[in-house]
């Protein structure tokens, strides 16, 4: 009797050995689903900021646009209406075209066009990376939480094989992890 209650004590303390590292596991896959988390939103963040810049910047591109044809429609009927040989009109008609061309490209403030519309690409082309950070990232989440729910099971169900599925299922989360975090902008 004495051996039996020997060879009991030991299998509980075996179990309650492996339930612990199971514990461990668990509270690892935890800490890296709630860093997961933390820079999933920061990503997810990101790309609202992102798109609302590249919008901006497309309205702004949108507003110099209209300028630009304005000025270049008020050139138009000038030469078409005006005398060309009468001073104040070709003043004018100058003063339009410099106008149109400061509308199309103005590199000492960076607010022409042509200005405008690459910061405004820069800005989706960043939305767009950001969104690729954060969708591994999401990804990389859900994994975790599957990893941290068959770990669970295994302390249930006592089946080994959920904790090297759950270890394994980690694992893989990390490279998402570091695909995200690396993914170059």
């Amino acid at each position: 009797m004495t051996e039996a209650t020997e060879d009991l004590e030991k299998a509980e303390h075996a179990h309650a050995s492996g339930n612990k590292k199971l514990a461990l596991i668990i509270a690892i896959l935890a800490l890296v689903l709630a860093v997961t988390e933390t820079l999933s939103k920061s990503y997810q963040t990101e790309v609202i900021l992102k798109h609302q810049e590249a919008s901006n910047l497309w309205a702004f591109f949108q507003a110099k646009s209209v300028r630009g044809n304005a000025a270049q429609l008020a050139k138009t009927q000038l030469s078409l209406l005006g005398n060309a040989k009468d001073e104040r009109i070709a003043a004018a008609i100058a003063k339009l075209d410099e106008a149109v061309a400061h509308y199309d490209d103005d590199e000492k403030s960076g607010e022409g066009k042509k200005q405008l519309s690459h910061k405004a690409r820069e800005a989706e082309h960043e939305a767009h990376v950001y969104m690729e950070k954060y969708e591994r990232m999401e990804m990389a989440a859900g994994m975790l939480q599957v990893a941290i729910v068959l770990a669970s099971a295994t302390i249930i169900t006592g089946v080994g094989m959920l904790a090297y599925l759950s270890v394994g299922i980690g694992v893989v989360s990390l490279a998402f992890i570091g695909a995200g975090l690396f993914a170059s902008i």
